[in-house]
């Protein structure tokens, strides 16, 4: 079987780290394990059968705290599509699940990298994200 698409390129396209002072960083740093991660993908076509997917991993604190900090990535992956791939929904899969499984090893290191640089040094991703899954429950 032949592969249903090949990344062209992938890389950071925007990262951000926000902790307001000492104080937020102290009030955080006892309350990191509340905080929740969030995964959105978002794509745009480009020509030539290709495909731009931006995927943005968010670490934040859900309630309604003043002292917080804020922690986001947005990925980029270029892909071309196999020509083979004529159905939406096929390009959706892709999307949504083959690519983001495939990239998420070098997404979730260089998320790590930040947070720990942003003085949370302790701080894993528990779970791995099971793109499969979480496809398969929004389709099904």
């Amino acid at each position: 079987m032949t592969e249903k698409f090949k990344i062209l390129m992938k890389y950071i396209k925007d990262m951000s780290s926000e902790t307001n002072d000492v104080e937020t960083y102290l009030f955080v740093k006892d309350n990191i394990t509340k905080y929740q991660l969030n995964i959105d993908i978002s794509s745009s076509p480009l020509k030539n059968k290709m495909v731009e997917i931006n995927t943005t991993l968010k670490f934040e604190d859900k309630e309604s705290n003043k002292k917080k900090s804020y922690f986001e990535i947005v990925y980029a992956t270029v892909i071309r599509v196999n020509d083979e791939i004529k159905e939406k929904k096929d390009l959706e899969k892709i999307i949504l699940c083959d690519v983001p499984t495939k990239i998420y090893p070098d997404l979730e290191t260089s998320f790590l990298n930040l947070i720990h640089n942003s003085g949370f040094p302790g701080i894993k991703l528990e779970k791995k994200i099971d793109f499969e899954k979480l496809y398969n429950e929004r389709f099904n």
